[in-house]
């Protein structure tokens, strides 16, 4: 019960440190656009060229963070999905004193989750939740992510047909 509190505090301190950054980033993105519409209204060639490269630095990143924000909301509900039915993964790993995970620990759990994922349907998006976090255990972290946002993507009803990132290995 105790492990619950914790939980949900850092839960909730993690989500204040995502809102405090996205708006700091919000603010920088602001001075940085309002320093491009000065560029532009020079007028002089050089200006407007830098005023509207500059331009495109804020909605580029803007969008970034936007698709960055929705795949945390479609984590969240999924970890919730997943929670409900009592198939959310658990980190139960040994760790070294200094709270590193047993890497051959991970190994065999990552083993399990990729034929798991092997096995199951391409429309079951728990599968590649469970996956995208033994990759993370596993220590490889760009895998990791690309299960999750195949999973995020199964689960919000947008993989395209038989689309399969083959990055089981």
């Amino acid at each position: 019960m105790a492990d619950e509190g914790r939980g949900g505090g850092r839960r909730r301190t993690g989500l204040v440190a995502a809102v405090a950054l996205t708006a700091l980033l919000g603010l920088y993105l602001w001075l940085v656009a309002g320093r491009a519409v000065a560029l532009i209204r020079t007028g002089e060639p050089v200006g407007v060229g830098l005023g509207l490269a500059f331009a495109l630095l804020p909605l580029l990143m803007l969008g970034l963070v936007a698709r960055e924000w929705l795949l945390a909301v479609d984590v969240q509900r999924m970890a919730d999905t997943l929670a409900a039915r009592g198939e959310l993964p658990v980190d139960d790993l040994p760790r070294s004193p200094g709270g590193r995970i047993d890497r051959a620990a991970a190994g065999v759990q990552f083993e399990a989750a990729r034929a798991e994922a092997e096995a199951a349907a391409t429309g079951d998006w728990g599968v590649w939740y469970r996956l995208a976090f033994a990759y993370d255990a596993a220590g490889d972290r760009k895998r990791a992510r690309a299960a999750l946002r195949h999973a995020s993507r199964i689960h919000r009803g947008r993989a395209p047909a038989g689309e399969d990132p083959r990055g089981l290995a």
